[in-house]
């Protein structure tokens, strides 16, 4: 088993022998070679204790941490990659699948399926490299740990990082919150008679959401996740089956005719819609954020690209064939999103329902990772953080309702659905979906000895030299003209009065 490179060969042969070959590079398994660390001298702002790792293989800090855990009850690294799996079904088979059939009419359905596979393999390849960074540094927590190291070990690229965190899981926790009210508002009417009606559901489900995210370990939460993905697949299934049997979407009407379905984009399409729908589909397969925390709490590592392959399988599947699917049946006239309200209301009450497993259980994988996140940093370095004490549990349970609390702001603030998922694409997806993983290839691939167009001029070297300058140029592309086209929609909906208001009363179901 092979970890970092001794000795002083030369560059090419140092390339040769610590890069991921065959199929183990793409699969894992216990043949993955681990390639030579990018900064053994840094240690990350988590890990600054005064005890430098830096002298340590990958391997012997890995096994180092679990000498460590051994005989605390609470262990983190506990995950297999079975576990690991249901953490990534349950982060993406979520409420946001139901956009595609929206974004596909905004698209058009060949290019909406075009773009979800091609999303879906950057994902992918980014997901890898990730995966083989997080080998070659297995002292690294989450991602905060990897901007730091990342940009040549400045404290500053840590705390932006860190700040980039934890607004991105923050607002999705707020997403989440606002799609409970949203569900309890479509479920009970418009004049349940209860005061301040959304706003009031919007702290009920935090509450719920608040409580449900005590488990302090991926392991457990890893079984409350598999029973979320599980409920999400059968929630799209219905939907999509119920858009085919119904005899008329819901809001049909005689003038504005059978669905229409275009297979490429109408005329009338601008290029800020065109782009929200594809940010749309971006966010939902975007999820690397949270890898590298799933990766840290894995007793073997190696194992997870396992994990990811099945899981992205299903994705492809899932999302392609309940986005076509759907939007074939409802049209570009009756599509809402999320598109169960393009169902009758027997129907949608009942796909919407099986739905609610995931809008309590993804905003408490994200609010976990937060809580995690700060608790270590707290408690690094004692008792409270292995062992069930009252100090520990008492600050675990206000980190995570301080996160909560905030959350609640976020949702009852930004009360529109679409937008806020373009917006966080925009935002955040830029840097933890791409930037950050093409400037790690490059990172490595230095220490390597051998960067890619420069010295490596193998098809191979040349190939991912560019497809990963590529991906830096999108996650740029990304952050400055996706989030104008995003805060221009935002802006847009509001002109057009189709979004509530901040702090709304009223229903805001579907």
């Amino acid at each position: 088993m092979k970890t970092e490179y001794s000795g002083s060969p030369s560059p090419y042969d140092v390339h040769e022998a610590a890069i991921p070959r065959g199929w183990s590079a793409w699969f894992g398994g216990p043949r993955v070679r681990i390639g030579p660390r990018i900064a053994p001298h840094i240690v990350p702002v988590s890990e600054d204790t005064g005890d430098s790792n830096s002298e340590l293989s990958s391997d012997a800090i890995l096994n180092k941490q679990l000498e460590e855990e051994a005989g605390h009850a609470i262990q983190y690294r506990t995950c297999s990659w079975q576990k690991t799996a249901a953490l990534l079904f349950s982060e993406y088979i979520c409420l946001a699948i139901m956009s595609f059939p929206w974004s596909y009419s905004v698209l058009g359905l060949v290019p909406g399926l075009i773009l979800t596979v091609v999303q879906a393999l950057i994902v992918l390849y980014t997901s890898i490299v990730l995966w083989e960074f997080c080998l070659r540094h297995p002292e690294v927590r989450d991602v905060c740990d990897i901007g730091q190291m990342l940009f040549w070990g400045q404290k500053w690229a840590w705390y932006f990082t860190a700040v980039m965190f934890i607004l991105n899981n923050t607002f999705i926790q707020g997403l989440h919150v606002l799609v409970g009210a949203k569900y309890l508002n479509t479920m009970v009417g418009p004049n349940a008679g209860i005061s301040c009606q959304t706003v009031a559901f919007g702290a009920i489900v935090t509450v719920v959401c608040w409580l449900s995210s005590l488990p302090r370990t991926f392991s457990m939460l890893s079984k409350l996740g598999t029973a979320s993905a599980a409920f999400t697949f059968i929630s799209v299934i219905l939907a999509t089956i119920f858009a085919g049997i119904q005899d008329h979407p819901a809001g049909f009407s005689v003038e504005d005719g059978n669905p229409i379905v275009t297979a490429v984009p109408i005329l009338s399409t601008t290029f800020v819609s065109g782009l929200g729908a594809f940010l749309n589909i971006s966010y939902t397969f975007i999820g690397q954020i949270t890898l590298p925390s799933f990766i840290a709490e894995m007793r073997e590592p190696r194992d997870f690209p396992k994990a990811l392959w099945a899981c992205t399988i299903l994705e492809i599947i899932v999302f392609s064939v309940v986005g076509a699917v759907t939007y074939a049946f409802v049209g570009n006239q009756y599509i809402t999103s999320p598109a169960f309200g393009s169902l009758i209301p027997l129907y949608k009450k009942i796909a919407f329902s099986f739905m609610i497993p995931t809008i309590i259980f993804l905003g408490v994988l994200y609010a976990s990772v937060s809580a995690r996140f700060i608790f270590f940093r707290i408690f690094q370095n004692s008792r409270h953080k292995s062992e069930h004490t009252l100090v520990g549990w008492g600050s675990w349970a206000l980190i995570l309702l301080a996160t909560w609390i905030v959350a609640f702001v976020i949702a009852n603030s930004i009360p529109f659905f679409n937008s806020l998922l373009a917006l966080m694409s925009s935002l955040f997806d830029s840097f933890f979906g791409f930037i950050f993983w093409g400037v790690a290839y490059f990172r490595m691939r230095k220490a390597d000895g051998a960067v890619a167009l420069l010295r490596d001029r193998s098809f191979r070297g040349w190939f991912e030299g560019i497809l990963n300058i590529i991906i830096i140029l999108t996650g740029i592309f990304f952050l400055t003209v996706g989030t104008y086209a995003s805060v221009q929609g935002i802006l847009d909906e509001f002109a057009l009065g189709t979004v509530g208001t901040a702090f709304q009363c009223a229903s805001n179901g579907i």
